[in-house]
């Protein structure tokens, strides 16, 4: 049985957006993730809000990439932008219908199109914003599993299963908060797993508590590492899929914080594309610590897979101001290292117990 609509819609508007009377928030979502939708555009009149609804269909972006012209894909509306940065809140809500629609695309054009829509990412990201999903018969597939254990497995991510959804989320602030703070004061992490080992620095950064704010679901603490400081090997076991297009196994081998070797099993043509994306996309913007653990599985979907207990992973590409990371790039691309098989986290020498082994 999917999440409870309503619960979930309060959810998102009092603990993500924290949605206020007057607030324009654009809603983003597909037909079918319409129950939660529809139960967000209630939530947030009563609450005083302004709802405004983009309901569009998945295929329209497959569309879009067999019909753009250069222009198009080296540019964007301008109403677009104005509403991105006239807007208050964003909601995006995902709910594939085919998670291979875009396996077709030429990596290539997804880079350059990501390039020339920066503009309009950031001013998403100056503002409140949240991103979260439906389960699908497309997503339940994608993981495995049946649609019922999916939509339970996604219910127990978000915390819906519990008594009080906002106390638990509540309950994991507090639980990262110490995390954050033994990890103000590191200077080196070292991941060490199979085929993996890497340093890198995250002295004079900032820790973030992602705490469901942003993603729903979230549970994570991440960081903008040192942009030079990454020297070492790893290997990302998880699979992604960015923009639709399966890339597993990936391998790096990083110097002076650039990679400088990349190969995945599968997908390489796509990484490769990725980076080549612009300057910055050889270097790190982030590295989070997953603590989710609801998340007990990889499911093929980057915002639940990089909250998973016992893994870390590094976004390749832009970094998140507000951690005082200075890596500028269109790309942000999240790849998971699992650490809870013969896995170690090091902080200046001494092992981070992680949760979920």
């Amino acid at each position: 049985m999917s999440p409870d609509p309503d619960a979930f819609a309060a959810l998102l508007c009092d603990w993500c957006l924290e949605a206020r009377e007057g607030d324009q928030v654009l809603v983003a979502a597909t037909a079918p993730s319409m129950p939660l939708a529809l139960a967000v555009h209630g939530a947030l009149l009563e609450r005083g809000a302004w709802p405004l609804m983009r309901l569009s269909a998945a295929a329209l972006a497959e569309s879009f990439y067999r019909h753009a012209k250069d222009a198009q894909l080296d540019g964007f509306a301008p109403l677009e932008l104005v509403e991105a940065q006239k807007a208050d809140a964003f909601l995006t809500i995902t709910a594939p219908t085919n998670t291979r629609a875009l396996a077709a695309v030429d990596p290539a054009l997804i880079a350059r199109v990501g390039r020339a829509r920066s503009p309009i990412q950031e001013a998403r990201l100056a503002a409140r914003w949240c991103g979260t999903l439906w389960p699908t018969a497309a997503a339940a597939q994608e993981a495995g599993m049946s649609e019922a254990d999916y939509a339970a497995f996604v219910t127990r991510a978000l915390f819906l299963d519990r008594p009080d959804p906002v106390q638990a989320w509540q309950e994991l602030t507090e639980l990262q908060a110490r995390l954050v703070g033994r990890l103000a004061v590191a200077r080196e992490i070292r991941i060490e797993a199979p085929d993996t080992d890497l340093r890198l620095r995250v002295d004079g950064r900032t820790w973030i508590n992602s705490d469901g704010k942003h993603n729903m679901p979230s549970g994570e603490v991440f960081t903008g590492p040192l942009e030079d400081s990454a020297n070492g090997t790893i290997r990302f076991t998880i699979p992604s899929s960015p923009s639709g297009v399966q890339v597993a196994d990936i391998r790096l081998t990083f110097s002076e914080g650039r990679v400088v070797e990349a190969s995945a099993e599968r997908g390489d043509e796509y990484l490769q594309a990725a980076l080549r994306t612009d300057s910055g996309a050889r270097f790190l913007g982030e590295l989070g610590i997953g603590t989710n653990v609801g998340i007990d599985r990889p499911t093929g979907s980057i915002l639940l897979d990089e909250k998973m207990a016992g893994t870390v992973h590094l976004a390749l590409g832009r970094s998140y101001p507000i951690t005082g990371g200075t890596n500028q790039s269109a790309l942000h691309w999240d790849m998971i290292c699992d650490l809870r098989d013969g896995g170690r986290l090091t902080v200046d020498g001494e092992t981070l117990p992680l949760t979920g082994r």
